[in-house]
């Protein structure tokens, strides 16, 4: 039995988000999901300074690298899985960043609308991570 490849919002075959730093839940560079994600990362996301700030906020230090976990801390431009939960959450509070649609995970739409993902969607040449 062959496995499906998992889609994006799109509903075309899911791309890669970013192997610099490596993201995703699977740390595969893409932002597949299964039942075990509890937090949803299926949205790739282009990460600004005002995010971060808005993250930091809301408790989720996303700038300070964790070395134990093998995570280096996000910097403006650098793409990556981010919970559909608290990209909504950041969409409310007007500090949502660009989405990559090409790389953000259908079951993302259980989360967020597609209209919002749409209105906040980046240029696909902005995928060369």
């Amino acid at each position: 039995m062959e496995m499906a490849l998992p889609l994006n919002v799109l509903g075309t075959p899911l791309k890669a988000c970013s192997q610099r730093p490596r993201t995703g839940f699977f740390r595969d560079g893409c932002c597949n999901t299964n039942s075990q994600d509890l937090g949803s990362h299926t949205v790739c996301v282009i990460v600004t300074d005002a995010f971060l700030q808005f993250s930091r906020a809301v408790g989720n230090d996303l700038s300070s690298p964790v070395p134990a976990h093998g995570f280096p801390g996000l910097k403006h431009g650098d793409q990556w899985c981010l919970c559909a939960p608290r990209w909504q959450q950041a969409l409310q509070a007007d500090a949502a960043p660009m989405v990559v649609l090409e790389s953000t995970h259908q079951l993302a739409l259980k989360h967020v609308e597609l209209d919002d993902l749409l209105a906040h969607a980046a240029a696909p040449e902005g995928l060369e991570h």
